[in-house]
């Protein structure tokens, strides 16, 4: 919906941009004449640069600035023919012309004087409105009630001079809104230009402070991590591996909980997607492809551990074999390779 928007307002600017460049390679308008000098049939065409600038506001674009800059200027054209014309009021050129200092009070004065003249041009539109309407109910009654001779339709529709009335009005009503406009487009360039000139100043000032806000949240929160490693409680070792290399270096005692469970290979389906068997069904179904050989149930970390718990017991030192001691467990204080590799 919003890129149709969007491009039913571009194809209205490009149509109002032809009928502008149209206008001015007829010549229909001229800074030697009046409002009184330029017919009624051509004052329609006076608003085309105002519904241009009033269109060009609403085109979407990331850069605003020259779409700004752009209905500024046709906003300015339809201004200055209004006033080479002497379609602007004396009140409104006065207003403009004094070099009074931009204040609340002035500012609202301008406000309250454009927004009578606008609610003046609106009531104006609407009388004549109405005018048109009894009229034509009025010509409606009077064609049932008696046939209209030829040439009476003009006493009857005599609206040559209303309708100039009301091109004049609606001519009015466009430049208060046009002024208003324009002051709104103003102070928004105003804004627009103050952030890009800071944005161009500071570079990424902006991004930078952003950073720097993160790595102090990161350093804080490793330096309380820091303090509380003393008195927290120390996590569980991940595997079986690490935990025997923590009782090797002496980190970890033995004696400690730790649970070594050793899990046999599967390599069925579940084993090469990765997932977890979550049912019986599911590890019948994993175990279908077995290898042919009895696989290991301990890991190596595991056996070392039972080395290391069968050699620091006394009894180890008196090895049997068949129910009695051998000669190199006498004569040594640790069992030979023969009989390590029995047990």
């Amino acid at each position: 919906m919003v890129e149709v928007e969007e491009e039913g307002i571009r194809k209205g600017v490009d149509l109002l941009r032809r009928c502008d460049e149209m206008v001015s390679k007829l010549g229909l308008f001229s800074s030697n004449e009046t409002k009184d000098d330029v017919s009624t049939a051509n004052l329609k065409y006076l608003l085309v640069p105002y519904y241009l600038g009033e269109m060009t506001e609403k085109v979407a674009q990331e850069d605003r600035i020259p779409v700004l800059k752009s209905s500024q200027d046709h906003l300015k054209e339809f201004i200055y023919i209004c006033e080479a014309l002497e379609l602007i009021s004396e009140d409104e050129l006065e207003l403009s012309r004094q070099k009074q200092p931009d204040t609340m009070a002035n500012r609202r004065a301008q406000k309250v004087a454009r927004f009578k003249r606008q609610k003046a041009a609106e009531t104006k539109l609407l009388e004549i409105k109405e005018r048109k309407e009894r009229r034509r109910r009025s010509l409606r009654a009077a064609a049932l009630s008696a046939p209209i001779e030829a040439g009476e339709e003009d006493a009857f529709e005599d609206d040559g001079e209303e309708e100039r009335e009301a091109w004049l009005a609606t001519i009015s009503l466009a430049l208060c809104k046009a002024f208003d406009l324009l002051d709104m487009l103003k102070k928004e360039e105003e804004m627009l230009l103050a952030v890009k000139e800071r944005k161009t100043k500071d570079g990424n000032a902006f991004a930078r402070e952003m950073l720097d806000e993160r790595t102090k949240r990161a350093e804080a929160w490793h330096h309380n991590a820091a303090n509380r490693a003393p008195y927290s409680k120390p996590a569980d070792p991940i595997t079986c591996a690490t935990f025997a290399q923590d009782v090797i270096e002496g980190r970890a005692s033995v004696s400690q909980a730790h649970e070594h469970k050793h899990q046999p290979l599967i390599f069925g389906p579940a084993s090469l997607v990765g997932g977890r068997l979550t049912s019986e069904r599911e590890r019948m179904a994993a175990q279908v492809f077995q290898p042919s050989y009895r696989l290991p149930t301990m890991s190596i970390e595991e056996a070392g551990l039972h080395l290391h718990n069968f050699l620091s017991t006394p009894a180890s030192c008196s090895s049997t074999v068949n129910g009695h001691p051998t000669n190199s467990a006498k004569r040594l204080n640790r069992p030979s390779v023969s009989a390590a590799s029995s047990s």
